[in-house]
């Protein structure tokens, strides 16, 4: 009922253990609050809040356009609605070294257990798109390393995505990783890895925790966990997955509204009112007035 009874501090403990225990942890992309529950009820590690999702949902291209408050606000509201830790994409930190240590802060207050900072140019672009560009390497370095001095909760993970594959190659990527890992990076998130013995050479490159994201309509091929496991990834994202899924269900709801006149065909595919009822914990709240839940709901519409 209501939200979280785990602190944020108890979430990143559990992240960071999560990412020692060496197993991988899957984190599912939330696309709004009640999203992360039904994530958590599944059984899944933890919570992932995409860019591109937010940017999305507000029915704007993944290029930089949301704001810090827009991000830390809507990353705020998903968090707090589960217990399993949660991350998020900051995309390229908002700015400039001292906009990072900002917006690290930020996330930190609004309950994230981490989040990740990448290397590229504003306006950015998704990563598994082609004409990206990446910065310098003392321009990526400082971002990280002004994310890692303005934490104040240890167990905040921040962690580096380079994009730098597309522009410059593997080998490259290997050095990268290494360097931001020097310059504070608890974790490393390399973006559009095309094959299984790419994320192996990430994983040979450092010692830290890596990311692999598993996105539909990607350069990288959906690989499962045991194949991610067996190269040692320790956490794998499906960063738009449940937005994808949702928004194709609506329109394939509004078509048939459009065409036939009526819903009643799709009513098999839908959520429940009763399961909806069940997500939201309707009947907990009765403890407070027992005026809230004193009725019967049906149990197929």
């Amino acid at each position: 009922m209501l939200y979280s009874k785990t602190t944020p501090e108890q979430k990143r403990i559990r992240f960071r253990e999560l990412l020692a225990a060496g197993t991988i942890a899957q984190f599912p992309g939330a696309f709004n609050p009640l999203s992360a529950r039904l994530i958590e009820e599944k059984g899944f590690a933890g919570v992932y809040i995409s860019g591109a999702v937010l940017a999305n949902d507000l029915g704007l291209p993944d290029i930089g356009l949301t704001t810090l408050t827009e991000v830390a606000t809507r990353a705020g509201q998903i968090a707090r609605m589960t217990d399993l830790p949660a991350i998020v994409d900051a995309d390229t930190g908002f700015g400039e070294p001292m906009n990072v240590a900002r917006t690290v802060q930020e996330i930190e207050n609004a309950g994230l257990a981490g989040l990740h900072i990448e290397d590229q140019f504003n306006p950015k672009r998704c990563g598994h798109l082609d004409g990206k560009n990446v910065v310098d390497l003392e321009t990526a370095t400082k971002r990280i390393r002004a994310a890692a001095d303005a934490r104040r909760d240890p167990n905040f993970l921040i962690m580096a995505r380079t994009d730098i594959r597309a522009t410059d190659g593997l080998a490259a990527t290997e050095d990268r990783a290494r360097a931001l890992v020097d310059a504070g990076a608890d974790a490393i998130f390399p973006e559009a890895m095309a094959t299984l013995d790419e994320f192996q050479a990430i994983r040979n490159a450092v010692d830290v925790p890596i990311l692999a994201n598993m996105t539909e309509f990607g350069k990288s091929d959906l690989f499962t966990v045991d194949q991610l496991q067996g190269v040692g990834v320790n956490m794998v994202i499906y960063p738009v997955t449940l937005l994808r899924s949702a928004m194709g269900a609506a329109e394939r709801v509004l078509d048939a509204l459009k065409k036939e006149g009526t819903q009643e065909a799709q009513v098999e595919e839908m959520l429940t009112r009763a399961r909806l009822y069940e997500l939201v914990d309707y009947e907990a709240y009765n403890q407070f007035d027992t005026g809230v839940f004193n009725f019967a709901v049906p149990g197929t519409r």
